[in-house]
């Protein structure tokens, strides 16, 4: 039999851990999605924020011209220059403020955390404090009223609709609650949390537009395919997780969450997309049970950094448990240990609960 073994959420950190007991963790869960039944749904009552509907609208229109510029006038090294900057973007969010802030699932110098600082304010998808404070309320209540980006609301609200409306109740009444004091007395964090307009304004939009002028490009160009269009594309990347990941895709660790494995996702947002393994086991530096370089760059970056000294303590979960867990809670689409595995023992079997 599957030993007694639970995912715990720290509330001080919101990172997630194994305990041999019942936590009090899933009592809190249970009775979450019990209470939010009873209440009085604000799901139709929240306003829209339609500075944001305006500023979305605006930004997507800027970023069809940027893309029609990609293909008429703008050069191949300004393309090449939002590519980059796409990717130190993304890095920015998975490597920096997902897998190193929020999970603390590695840990990183100075330099690096100088770097992922840098690139995580290139990407402007909030700062790294305030991302911090709503992934670990999405983790701790996972489509539950409280969850910023309830999937359980349909997928538009997932993707983008959360930021298009006014928070439910229960996401800043939990979000309060939330422990950031671990980051707050990292002062990479301080410091773009005090300055993050201006530094924002200049790491996102100035510079993409500026530095194009070195090799002749227009300001015009520059701006609408290195600043808006990348940022743009970087935010739906980003938006395919909470999304597309949670609808789409197999569930080979856990069939009762609704966070999936889909690649398409991984090679959008870097390797974020094994979204399933990922809610199982949150503190894995990988986000993923193998760590393929060809659609988990993430890993491959903090694996580089990691041979230089910058990132250590790296945190992974262990075959044996993977493997319990797969058998236990999984839907049989794991390509080693799912049900239909022509290798596994009668123990195995059993375990599995297969007839």
């Amino acid at each position: 039999m599957a030993p007694n073994i639970a995912e715990v959420n720290d509330y001080r950190s919101g990172v997630l851990f194994e305990t041999e007991e019942t936590p009090d963790y899933v009592e809190v869960i249970t009775k979450e999605k019990q209470a939010q039944k009873k209440r009085k749904s604000y799901r139709e009552l929240q306003p829209i924020y339609w500075s944001n509907v305006y500023w979305f609208v605006v930004m997507h229109l800027m970023a069809l011209y940027g893309l029609k510029l990609v293909f008429t006038d703008a050069k191949l090294l300004t393309t090449a220059w939002a590519v980059l900057l796409y990717v130190a973007g993304t890095l920015g969010v998975s490597a920096g403020v997902h897998r190193l802030w929020s999970h603390k699932a590695y840990k990183a110098r100075l330099p690096m955390r100088a770097l992922l600082t840098f690139f995580n304010t290139i990407a402007f998808q909030n700062s790294i404090w305030e991302w911090t404070r709503d992934h670990r309320v999405h983790h701790k209540f996972t489509e539950t009223d409280a969850d910023p980006v309830n999937a359980d609301r349909g997928f538009f609200f997932a993707h983008v609709g959360w930021l298009l409306c006014k928070k439910h109740p229960e996401v800043t009444r939990i979000g309060k609650t939330v422990d950031l004091s671990d980051i707050e007395a990292d002062p990479c964090v301080a410091f773009q949390k005090k300055y993050y307009g201006p530094l924002v304004t200049l790491c996102c939009f100035v510079m993409p537009t500026v530095v194009p002028a070195l090799w002749g490009e227009s300001y015009w160009n520059a701006y609408f395919v290195a600043a808006m269009l990348r940022y743009t594309l970087s935010l739906h990347g980003t938006w395919l997780v909470n999304s597309l990941a949670h609808y789409a895709g197999e569930r080979p660790y856990d069939k009762s969450i609704a966070a999936r494995e889909n690649i398409l996702v991984s090679l959008g947002a870097l390797g974020e997309g094994y979204h399933n393994y990922h809610h199982v086991f949150p503190w894995d530096y990988k986000t993923a049970e193998l760590g393929k370089y060809s659609t988990n760059f993430t890993t491959a970056f903090i694996d580089f950094m990691a041979s230089i000294g910058q990132a250590y303590d790296l945190k992974s979960v262990n075959e044996d448990m993977v493997r319990t867990r797969t058998k236990r809670t999984g839907d049989g689409t794991h390509p080693v240990w799912g049900w239909d595995d022509k290798d596994l023992t009668k123990e195995d079997r059993e375990c599995a609960k297969i007839e």
